[in-house]
Parts: C-alpha cells; sequence; structure tokens
C-alpha cells in the first residue's frame, strides 16, 4: 500500500511538471569541453600595421615526402615537412631560408615554432600547424593534413601579427592596424568545399596587453 501510494505521488508530481515518468533518467551524452585559445606564436616587437588581407586556401600536395597509408601526421617529422613545402619556393624567399638553417625545430635560434597537432579538418585525425618567424614581427603560418595518404598543405599565409592562437578547430592570427589601439582578428578554417583552411572571418576589436 505504502509503495503504490509513493509511486503515485511521483506520478502526480511529474505530472504537474509537465513531464512524463519513462523509467530511468538517461545521458543525452557527453558534453564537448570547452578550452582557451592556446597561443602559438607570439611577436616580440611591435609589428608594423597592415591593411586587410584577403586569403583562400588551395590544397598543395607534397609528393616528394613519403605516402602516409595510416593518415597519421605524426609519422613523418616536422621539419622534413616544412622543407618540402619550402622546395618548391624561391630560395631567396625568407620563409625559405628559415627553414634551410633550421636545425632543431621549437629550439633557438630555429626561426620554426614548435609544432601544434589538431585536428582541423574535422576528420578526426591530428594535422600540423607550423609557424615559422621570418623576422621584423612576420610569421608564416602553415597547415599540413594527410589526404590519400598523401601529405597536403592546407594552410600557407604570411602576416604581420601580434600573436598567432589555435582556438578549437580555428587559427587565429591578431594584427595591429592603423587605427591605434585595434587588432584585425583573421580567423582561419577548414572549408569543404575548398578542401583547405580559409580566412571565414576578419574583423577589428580592441587591444588588449595579452595580444
Amino acid at each position: 500500500m505504502r509503495r503504490s501510494l509513493t509511486l503515485a505521488l511521483v506520478c502526480a508530481s511529474a505530472l504537474l511538471s509537465g513531464c512524463a515518468v519513462t523509467g530511468d533518467p538517461k545521458s543525452a551524452g557527453r558534453t564537448p569541453a570547452a578550452s582557451a585559445p592556446e597561443q602559438v606564436w607570439a611577436a616580440r616587437k611591435s609589428p608594423e600595421p597592415l591593411g586587410p588581407p584577403n586569403s583562400a586556401g588551395k590544397p598543395t600536395p607534397l609528393r616528394t615526402l613519403p605516402r602516409v597509408p595510416s593518415g597519421d601526421i605524426h609519422q613523418v617529422a616536422p621539419l622534413t615537412i616544412a622543407r618540402a613545402a619550402a622546395g618548391p619556393m624561391d630560395s631567396s624567399d625568407d620563409t625559405v631560408k628559415k627553414i634551410k638553417e633550421c636545425r632543431s625545430i621549437g629550439q633557438r635560434p630555429c626561426a620554426v615554432q614548435a609544432p601544434r597537432y589538431r585536428d582541423l579538418n574535422g576528420d578526426g585525425k591530428d594535422d600540423l600547424l607550423l609557424a615559422i618567424e621570418t623576422g621584423n614581427a612576420w610569421v608564416s603560418l602553415w597547415a599540413f593534413t594527410v589526404k590519400d595518404g598523401v601529405i597536403t598543405q592546407i594552410l600557407g599565409v604570411s602576416d604581420s601579427a601580434r600573436s598567432v592562437e589555435l582556438s578549437g578547430r580555428d587559427v587565429i592570427a591578431w594584427d595591429p592596424v592603423e587605427a591605434g589601439g585595434y587588432d584585425m582578428r583573421r580567423v582561419f578554417s577548414w572549408d569543404e568545399r575548398l578542401q583547405a583552411m580559409n580566412e571565414r572571418v576578419t574583423e577589428y576589436v580592441e587591444s588588449s596587453p595579452r595580444k
């Protein structure tokens, strides 16, 4: 009798609250963990302000590198990938010179910063992001994925940036602008149609000490 009365009270409470009793509670699934932006690179001196740029990505297969059938880009050293990407470029290009001079990635005096791995295109596998410091607060941002077993460059931009961040699957460059006190926030994201990273957002925000 007591058990029946308790069940009746529970059902009455559920009806009053607009819910139906359908059994044990069920999980709605795992909530994605929020994470703060990770800084990839920061200028050691004030960069010169630039006008608004516009960059559209273009996938470039690096066929001089060994194939990676597993799709695991960790199997190829980041500096090896950088040198392959620099191969077709003009040898007088400052980025090319910096890569050729590098002996130990992420260690001074090498201008190639420590590599960052992140799933940028949403395929569930790590991609590679490299920042190459080219002097005078300029940085080249290169990103690579593995497509059909071939390491492919999906981002290649040069920027006069104050800092560069990774946030989720976005690469964010903070550029100073001619109007003092403001930065231009450029967000590069995966573009399914282009099969490369594309500049999705360009906006002006007030500068802050952290950028």
